[in-house]
């Protein structure tokens, strides 16, 4: 599979026309679209520990906080376990990567589709974790 098909996620849109709260209702299901792209996305793992995960015990977890400004969009999305999505809670990956190097090198290993700066941010703050 090539690099550029793996961002592209095929949300299941609203129709036109509908009012405020039919939209809403919708949201259930671009949800379930995003988790389901993760999923394929992190090779059904959690990226930061790299336990094997089911649908229906995984998170969705913005690798850049949402509460920081993160968008929700697939590049910003990873499968987590809920431990590792509690531990990591709204730090930035810096922060996070740099007190547990560990999860740093399996978040470099397992999260193909995130943003590159995301994981160049991941590998240069778990190799200054482990030089000092």
């Amino acid at each position: 599979m090539s690099r550029r098909g793996l961002n592209r996620v095929t949300l299941p849109r609203a129709p036109r026309g509908l009012s405020r709260r039919a939209r809403h209702l919708h949201a259930p299901a671009v949800k379930r679209a995003l988790k389901h792209a993760a999923m394929r996305d992190c090779s059904r793992r959690c990226v930061y520990c790299a336990v094997p995960l089911a649908l229906d015990v995984a998170t969705l977890d913005h690798v850049y906080p949402a509460s920081h400004g993160g968008a929700h969009t697939p590049g910003n999305l990873v499968t987590a376990c809920a431990p590792c999505n509690r531990l990591k809670g709204d730090m930035l990956p810096q922060e996070f990567f740099s007190r547990y190097p560990w999860a740093g090198a399996n978040f470099v290993r397992y999260a193909r589709a995130v943003h590159r700066a995301l994981k160049r941010g991941a590998r240069r703050a778990v190799s200054l974790a482990l030089a000092a």
